[in-house]
């Protein structure tokens, strides 16, 4: 009962923001089991520039991540940088719909990447906002809730689409700007907090040596892990390889989402009980198991629970990481703790995306999941001096 008490009580800002990113992530999932088919077979573009098209758009993305962090913060103003970034979002999926060269999809990319950087530190900051140290990881964990019932929704759409429209992708592409746009009505809701603090009185850096000590060693936690965390394309390879076909990989993905879904809530609600660091430890530890699990697993049966159990890891650490760098800063330089954080993990990603897909081609498929593994578990030591 205690737990459905916290609902009653959940701020207006939390739920309308919640609201953007179901129907966002809604649009956004319902592209990608379908992006790379659209840009292969239907616009003719070599296998390579796929991989351009991601590499590209995700670095600059992360780049900016910080940058518009910095800039929230220093304007203490957070609603003007999420509604750009959302509206961004919008258009980049009305431009990938009209798209006929794969060069238009590619600014389509770049400028849905360039909104997310733009928004996604103030988003957080703007969360962070209405929490108190009673309730940070049930907060972050609804909104992650929210946002991933969106990334269940949507490929489950292009599912029934595909099916229903002898696998148009062009429709799913036009059907997906609505409840993109859809996402944009909540922000008439939103509003910005009010008595702030004058911006003249923040001292504000984006240097590494200005962070607090605990949040420089969750951040150099952060990046270690994130070295071995490759795209989540590896474990779809994974899957294929081991006998699933895309339906049956689009529908262990979907349980993914599902996973992650519903314990992102129960676990924000569990970080404030007894301790985000707890909570966040134990999701690195399942992660650990889950690509061990991908790296020796060679019954393609086994491939639904560990897509399941990798919903847990997830559910038990990215709404709980939010709210464990909420602890550790003050809520006038929040955007910029978010915007490195984000930008520190993506840089890392992305380069463990390279690392990965050469392991996978010049070692063996195992090797990238071994290594993955390896980084978590190390990270982990980073992790425990985190207090």
């Amino acid at each position: 009962m205690e737990f459905f008490e916290e609902f009653k009580n959940i701020p207006k800002n939390a739920w309308y923001l919640s609201l953007v990113s179901f129907f966002n992530d809604t649009a956004s999932e319902m592209l990608y089991p379908v992006m790379p088919i659209f840009l292969t077979q239907v616009l003719g573009a070599p296998v390579f520039v796929v991989g351009i098209i991601e590499g590209v758009a995700e670095g600059s993305a992360s780049i900016f991540k910080a940058v518009f962090g910095y800039y929230s913060d220093l304007l203490q103003k957070r609603k003007p940088f999420v509604v750009a970034g959302y509206g961004a979002g919008a258009l980049a999926k009305i431009i990938i719909a009209l798209a006929y060269s794969w060069p238009t999809v590619f600014i389509g990319r770049f400028i849905d990447r360039l909104g997310k950087g733009a928004r996604i530190g103030a988003r957080d900051a703007l969360l962070l906002e209405v929490t108190t140290q009673e309730n940070k990881g049930f907060i972050f964990g609804f909104h992650r809730s929210m946002d991933t019932m969106g990334a269940v929704l949507g490929p489950t759409i292009a599912l029934i689409l595909l099916s229903l429209f002898n696998n148009d992708i062009r429709l799913i592409l036009y059907i997906a700007v609505i409840p993109s746009l859809l996402s944009l009505t909540f922000f008439f809701f939103i509003k910005e907090a009010k008595g702030k603090i004058e911006t003249s009185k923040i001292k504000l850096s984006l240097t590494f040596s200005s962070f607090p000590k605990q949040l420089k060693i969750f951040l150099l936690g952060s990046a270690l892990f994130s070295l071995g965390n490759s795209s989540d394309s590896f474990l779809i390879l994974r899957s294929k390889d081991l006998g699933l076909s895309l339906t049956l990989v689009i529908s262990a993905y979907i349980i993914y989402n599902l996973v992650y879904a519903l314990f992102s809530t129960p676990a924000g609600v569990i970080s404030d009980k007894i301790g985000t660091k707890k909570v966040y430890i134990v999701g690195i530890i399942i992660f650990i198991l889950v690509y061990l699990g991908f790296a020796f697993n060679k019954n393609p049966i086994l491939i639904w629970p560990l897509f399941a159990i990798y919903g847990a890891y997830i559910a038990l650490t990215d709404g709980v990481s939010k709210a464990l760098i909420g602890r550790l800063i003050t809520k006038e330089k929040a955007g910029t703790a978010y915007g490195v954080f984000y930008t520190i993990t993506s840089i890392f990603t992305l380069l463990a995306s390279v690392i990965g897909g050469l392991l996978w081609s010049v070692i063996s498929p195992s090797a990238t999941f071994i290594f993955a593994a390896v980084c978590a578990t190390l990270s982990l030591f980073i992790f425990s001096m985190v207090s």
